[in-house]
């Protein structure tokens, strides 16, 4: 299981790259897929409501991800956070996930190409300052391959391309929309040098909730990233046992839901929200929540229990 680094609900230590420093991750990330022309904004709103965490994709389709790095450009320059304050992700998506007229890179390449293509375009875009000199002290905390390519040799070409930038212009490496057989050949394979430290995936019925995958990566110290987690789960939203964290704590349901997935462990969670109170309402649930678990924790057990109950993980 990852390490949490001071209570399992502030954030967690991913596991070591090679040689690379700690690498802290949020338990919420800022999600800014379809923001469109609101990204550079909503990025700053996001910042300056004190999220730490930042997730975008060289996916013109459906980030702006330039946009997104303007955003945190003006929270650093205004003196809102430090660059080394934040966790920021991004990803390589492969040919099939992008708009045929509109991508970071030329489709007629290499595998190997375009990854290097892309991951040039994030670094630029992701810069720390508006001087496009401030390139080469650009970083990316971790960069996720969006999904697996056509074929695992694909995938793993790719993987070994994202390779030759850790740990200093890339800290770590993941994957996403991701099953469990593509996760096992990634980590265990003996071509791959650095192992997968995230998996973003949605966490929903149709894939039984990810609860095979989900105990794989708490064995491999594998951080789990929950997208799509209110959307494609009213029917949690309106369970017993959010229902109950929600009247108990005091949060909203969305609160509820996002906490109790927390509370599985080794969770973090994609939060897209545009609304500004909304977003200081949820970054401050966890704690509501902590001290819950430590004033009635029978109580939270119970919920929890319940709400495992409802994804069938025993």
């Amino acid at each position: 299981m990852a390490r949490a680094v001071g209570k399992m609900w502030e954030r967690y230590c991913l596991r070591p790259a090679l040689e690379s420093s700690p690498t802290f991750i949020p338990v919420f990330l800022y999600g800014t897929a379809w923001k469109k022309e609101q990204s550079a904004d909503l990025v700053y709103t996001a910042v300056n409501a004190g999220f730490r965490a930042i997730d975008t994709a060289a996916q013109p389709r459906h980030y702006q991800e330039d946009s997104v790095g303007d955003g945190i450009r003006r929270a650093i320059a205004d003196g809102i956070v430090r660059r080394e304050d934040l966790y920021v992700q991004t990803k390589f998506s492969p040919i099939g996930a992008q708009d045929p007229n509109n991508m970071p890179y030329d489709p007629e390449t290499s595998v190997t190409e375009q990854v290097q293509t892309s991951v040039k375009s994030s670094l630029h875009n992701l810069r720390p300052d508006l001087d496009p000199a401030s390139v080469d002290d650009a970083y990316i905390d971790t960069l996720v391959i969006h999904s697996p390519l056509r074929t695992v040799e694909m995938t793993l070409e790719a993987w070994s391309a994202l390779e030759t930038y850790v740990p200093h212009r890339i800290r770590n490496l993941g994957i996403s929309n991701c099953s469990l057989p593509v996760l096992r050949e990634l980590n265990d394979s003996p071509r791959v040098k650095v192992k997968p430290a995230v998996v973003q995936n949605r966490f929903y019925e149709d894939t039984l909730f990810d609860v095979s995958l989900r105990a794989f990566c708490r064995d491999h110290q594998i951080i789990y990233q929950s997208f799509w987690t209110l959307t494609a789960n009213p029917d949690l939203m309106r369970s017993t046992p959010v229902q109950q964290l929600a009247t108990r704590t005091d949060i909203s349901a969305a609160a509820a839901l996002y906490t109790l997935v927390m509370g599985l462990g080794n969770i973090t969670v994609l939060n897209g929200t545009k609304n500004e109170g909304r977003m200081r309402e949820d970054l401050a649930a966890p704690k509501k929540v902590e001290d819950f678990t430590q004033a009635q924790p029978e109580q939270w057990q119970q919920i929890l229990k319940g709400f495992r109950a409802l994804i069938e993980e025993e």
